[in-house]
């Protein structure tokens, strides 16, 4: 199998990062912190299954920083010449899928549990061996780089050996023979328990057959009890029918003397009634006699009631007449109070708005401008100007005059103003002064200056007065011109006030006139007093037989409905008495048959039978319970006679597994752990001795001796010397320990390898020899067509590798 690339995203320092791999040695170089390591650890957790945690001590340091997520694909090809690409996240939740390549895509393998993705991984590369995928790697594939030396440099043997086990895949037999140990002896205290139970449920099964002959007693006195409590209920039936038919005649007659005082009863209670309804039938023709006589006093009342009722009506008319003139003139009044106090209001406005006017026109002649104070602002910016020209002029003066001096001071020393060197037309001769003249007409021109500029400043200095009083005469004009537009607003505002005025005298001339017309309404109520006043005397003259009337309008209309009652109580009353004598009369015929003295005698003979009968049933169903009971207690003692069986076919099977295990501890884990080991290090010592010669160019012979020591052997002074641990040199010992995990690697068949630094403490020489063995593993320095391993992947900095890798892969650049 190949790895063919692998590509990282937000993994530690690769934020985004994608490598192809060839057959055969990839290197990865370049600086520290690029993420060399990282590439490895990428490999181990996509495509091996190692937990991130292995790698760093918090999942989130195995993403890049500021991230949540990260992901992992590494594509490889296997034997079968197919393509897979196997992606694993990093962060929750973590996916790990498998994927094949079908026409220029990948496929995803459905797997259940990530048990299936690893076992199909693990197929796939030809490390199905039964031992986890990360404990492959981590232990001999691609040990990390702090774990290189790891357990080689052990120093207890007893540690060492365990260590060498486990990568071995054996310490499951060592471990197997320690652990059994607890096994045999669970299974030797399980026979003494199971020993133990039989005999406490033996002891309890002997009581079985004195169970089993109470429970036949049982059964034969219940079958006796169930013949007598036949017998005994039929005799009960007998009687209790005898006696139901006494009940009966009993129950008849009671009911009957019941019904006779019952209806005698009735007929007392319909007797009063009757007469309190003759009575009520008295009183309603009396009552209809009262209505004939006050009749027409009544009728009187409701004429008079009636017209009462008008005149109020015309009452509440005038109330609103009377309301609506009050309302009316009090408005009437508010709007002679508003009229008043506009006018005074609008007239007032107009006087103060006349004042301010005047006041307004008096401001404006004030302000305006003196003509020599204009002529004078206007000239400011002439004047400034003239003034910059003379400064400018005088600066010119200023420059001409220092040029001047400096060429009168180089003259005077020989010196060339233009060239600054020797002047070879003035050597030994006195220069002619041609200065001093020219610097007092400059002086002269710049004292004519400074006198200009002096009178222009105080004329500057008045303009610019001049210019402020303009500008202040200018703030003040726009104040006026604002209070102007005010006035103008004030007095349009009050002309329109005067014209809502107006309306106003016309909205109180017209209330005025309602007013009027309403009082003169009022005339139409003038005698609705007098009415009212008659028309109440009149109705309290019938008040007296209108109160009669009614209090017997009631009786009378009920008088036919009081005679047709009475006449139906009369009915009911003849029926009662009916009924009544023929109660009587069959009370008579049943008291003349009914023998009391043969019904006493028939309950005290059922009392006797059912007491007896009560009895048997009771005696039945204890009988019947101790069956149950006895019938129970045998079950559980047939089961626990099952279970007894049960138990010794356990104790027989368990004494049989104590002699398995015992055969297995002593004849088998017991050995095949150390003939294991001791197979595995002479096989691995064969390869690694060659591989170590060709690495360290030595005659030495490595040896993995037992618990796993690495010793050397070579000849001093004729004989043969073994030196171990300590007496090795870092050198010795890594070119050892680099010799052993080659071999490591060829006996398990793993055909891809990881190697972190593994030329650390070593020579130049030995770096090259390493680098070599590499290429031919096999045979020493001599060049092979076939190699044991597919692909190698190292990480160094080391130009040794450079002769012999098949691709360097420059991370940092």
């Amino acid at each position: 199998m190949r790895i063919l690339s692998i590509h990282l995203k937000n993994i530690k320092s690769h934020r985004d990062t994608e490598l192809t791999f060839s057959a055969g040695i990839n290197v990865l170089s370049g600086p520290n912190g690029v993420g060399k390591s990282t590439v490895f650890e990428a490999i181990g957790y996509a495509l091996f299954g190692v937990d991130a945690r292995d790698f760093v001590s918090n999942v989130d340091r195995f993403l890049s920083i500021g991230t949540k997520k990260g992901e992992i694909a590494v594509t490889f090809s296997t034997d079968a010449n197919e393509t897979w690409r196997v992606t694993r996240t990093v962060g929750t939740p973590t996916k790990w899928l498998l994927a094949k390549a079908q026409g220029g895509a990948f496929e995803v393998e459905e797997h259940a549990r990530l048990e299936e993705t690893e076992a199909r991984i693990a197929e796939l590369l030809g490390l199905a061996n039964g031992r986890p995928l990360a404990d492959q790697f981590k232990l001999v594939i691609g040990p990390f780089q702090n774990e290189f030396l790891g357990p080689f440099v052990i120093k207890q043997p007893t540690k060492r050996q365990e260590a060498f086990d486990e990568i071995l895949g054996i310490d499951a037999w060592r471990k197997t023979f320690k652990n059994t140990s607890a096994l045999l002896s669970t299974v030797q205290e399980k026979v003494k328990l199971l020993a133990v139970e039989i005999e406490g449920k033996e002891n309890q099964l002997a009581v079985l057959p004195e169970r089993e002959e109470d429970l036949a007693k049982v059964k034969t006195d219940s079958e006796t009890l169930g013949k007598s409590h036949a017998a005994q209920t039929e005799t009960l039936q007998k009687v209790e029918k005898s006696l139901a038919e006494l009940d009966g005649q009993e129950k008849r007659i009671a009911a009957l003397q019941a019904d006779i005082q019952i209806l005698a009863n009735r007929i007392t209670d319909g007797e009063g009634k009757i007469r309190d309804q003759k009575q009520r039938v008295g009183e309603a023709e009396k009552a209809g006699k009262v209505l004939e006589q006050t009749r027409p006093g009544k009728e009187a009342y409701e004429k008079a009631e009636a017209t009462l009722v008008a005149l109020r009506g015309k009452e509440q008319q005038r109330r609103e007449v009377e309301k609506e003139v009050a309302l009316l003139e009090k408005e009437a009044q508010r709007l002679t109070q508003a009229v008043e106090h506009e006018q005074k209001e609008i007239e007032g406005e107009g006087r103060r708005i006349t004042n301010d006017e005047a006041a307004l026109a008096k401001s404006r002649k004030e302000l305006q401008p003196d003509k020599k104070v204009a002529e004078l602002a206007a000239r400011l910016t002439d004047l400034r100007n003239e003034v910059n020209r003379l400064r400018s002029d005088r600066g010119l003066l200023e420059g001409r005059r220092a040029a001047l001096l400096e060429g009168q001071e180089k003259l005077g020393e020989g010196m060339c103003p233009f060239f600054k060197e020797p002047c070879q037309n003035v050597a030994g001769t006195t220069p002619q002064d041609v200065f001093t003249a020219r610097i007092a007409d400059l002086d002269r021109q710049m004292h004519v200056i400074a006198e200009t500029l002096g009178k222009l400043s105080v004329d500057v200095a008045a303009a610019e007065e001049a210019e402020k009083e303009l500008a202040a005469i200018t703030v003040r004009n726009q104040e006026l011109e604002k209070q102007a537009t005010t006035l103008a607003d004030r007095r349009t505002r009050n002309q329109e006030r005067a014209g809502k005025l107006k309306r106003l005298v016309e909205q109180h001339s017209e209330a005025a006139a309602r007013v009027k017309k309403r009082k003169d309404d009022l005339q139409l109520f003038a005698g609705l007093d007098a009415e009212t006043e008659a028309a109440t005397e009149e109705r309290g003259r019938f008040q007296a037989d209108r109160d009669a009337y009614h209090a017997h309008e009631k009786d009378a209309l009920d008088l036919d409905n009081r005679r047709q009652t009475l006449e139906k109580m009369v009915r009911l009353l003849d029926d009662l008495q009916k009924q009544l004598d023929g109660k009587k009369d069959e009370l008579a015929r049943l008291q003349e048959t009914y023998q009391h003295d043969r019904h006493r005698e028939a309950r005290g003979e059922k009392d006797r039978l059912v007491a007896e009968v009560a009895s048997l049933l009771q005696n039945i169903e204890n009988l019947e319970k101790d069956r149950l009971r006895l019938e129970g207690e045998i079950g559980k003692l047939k089961v626990l006679k099952k279970e007894i069986d049960r138990k010794l076919a356990e104790k027989t099977s368990y004494e049989q597994k104590e002699k398995l295990v015992k055969f297995l501890r002593n004849q088998v884990f017991k050995n095949v752990s150390a003939q294991l080991s001791e197979r595995f290090r002479e096989e691995i010592s064969l390869r690694a001795d060659r591989i170590y010669r060709t690495i360290a160019e030595a005659d030495e012979e490595l040896v993995w001796g037992e618990n796993y020591q690495i010793v050397l052997r070579d000849m001093a002074d004729g004989a043969v010397r073994e030196r171990s641990d300590d007496q090795l040199s870092g050198g010795q010992t890594m070119s050892a320990v680099v010799a052993l995990r080659l071999a490591l690697l060829q006996t398990i068949g793993a055909r891809i390898a990881f190697f972190d630094e593994p030329t650390s403490n070593l020579d130049a020489s030995r770096r090259e020899n390493l680098a070599t063995a590499f290429r031919a593993i096999d045979v020493g320095r001599e060049e092979v067509t076939e190699h044991w391993y597919d692909q190698l992947f190292l990480i160094s900095h080391d130009v040794a590798f450079t002769e012999i890798t098949d691709q360097m892969i420059q991370l940092g650049e």
